[in-house]
């Protein structure tokens, strides 16, 4: 019942709503990521021994307007292990756990799990191949301290899901590989961890990226720039991001498809049902390699 209340009072916000992936197992850990992707890794390791809920889940909702509601609040509050990913992107978590102080409930800050600064430019952490393997190591082993009796489970799960990523690095590599430096635009620098571990030229400024993923106007002279990448094709694919969406990135859709630059659709939280994170990254890769070998545009995953 809690999880619906949640949803409802969320949908009322205009804000994603929490899901728990199941029935909630009795004398399981419970346990709760900011974000669905961070949630995903949980449950795969924790498996039969976690309930994990997932705070912001739609991938039809921009993360940045989310506001938690007090049963979202009630639920991390709950929570013995939690998942965030810091660098200001769910600071909301942060105010929800110091206003329910638990000195028995363990956090994993990723920013802080990566040693990454607060002026860390891009917060889209998910997306960088280092992340999520620190991530699973760092989740077994609070698991285990929580729960000694079934850590070897804990670990072997780990263990699994390390080996799992093999397919997106070996995705990565063949791109980089087939289309060394190739020219790219972005909205925002969601996929840029990505884009970069790919060896591709993300051609859109900076200062554009950042004012988009800030709701900030964006200047008439990037606009220009933008838009010129796609008149005169001096892009190979355009990254959009489908879960923040305004008249300026519309526009640049528009654009980009009137110029034949096929279009890869990123989002800031995992699409469900269908995928767990690993098989997610991997669908990017795909729909960008789509993209640069056949000019195949990824709409929607």
């Amino acid at each position: 019942m809690l999880g619906v209340l949640a949803c409802v009072m969320l949908a009322l916000t205009g804000a994603a709503c929490a899901s728990s992936a199941a029935a909630p197992k009795p004398g399981a850990i419970d346990a709760v990521g900011a974000e669905n992707e961070y949630a995903n890794v949980l449950s795969q390791i924790g498996g039969r021994y976690v309930n994990v809920t997932a705070i912001m889940s739609n991938p039809n909702t921009d993360p940045h307007t989310f506001e938690a509601s007090p049963q979202v609040a009630e639920e991390v509050s709950a929570a013995e292990l939690v998942i965030q990913n810091g660098v200001g992107y769910d600071t909301f978590m942060n105010k929800i756990e110091a206003a329910s102080p638990d000195s028995g409930r363990k956090v994993i800050d990723v920013q802080s799990l990566l040693g990454l600064p607060d002026s860390t430019a891009n917060p889209h952490l998910w997306y960088n191949p280092v992340t999520m393997p620190a991530v699973a190591k760092a989740v077994a082993t609070d698991l285990a301290e929580l729960q000694p009796a079934h850590a070897a489970y804990f670990h072997a799960n780990a263990r699994s899901f390390l080996n799992s990523l093999a397919a997106w690095s070996r995705a990565l590599a063949t791109l980089k590989a087939e289309f060394p430096g190739a020219p790219v635009a972005v909205t925002e620098p969601v996929a840029d961890y990505m884009l970069q571990a790919a060896g591709m030229s993300i051609r859109t400024p900076w200062s554009l990226q950042a004012d988009i993923m800030n709701g900030v106007d964006v200047s008439p002279q990037n606009v220009s720039f933008e838009e010129n990448l796609f008149a005169r094709h001096e892009v190979k694919a355009f990254l959009y991001n489908e879960q923040v969406t305004d008249s300026v990135t519309q526009t640049f859709l528009a654009l980009a498809k009137q110029a034949g630059i096929p279009v890869v659709a990123v989002y800031e939280t995992m699409p469900t049902p269908g995928y767990d994170y690993q098989t997610w990254m991997v669908a990017e890769v795909t729909a960008l390699q789509r993209a640069l070998a056949a000019k195949v545009s990824t709409d929607r995953l």
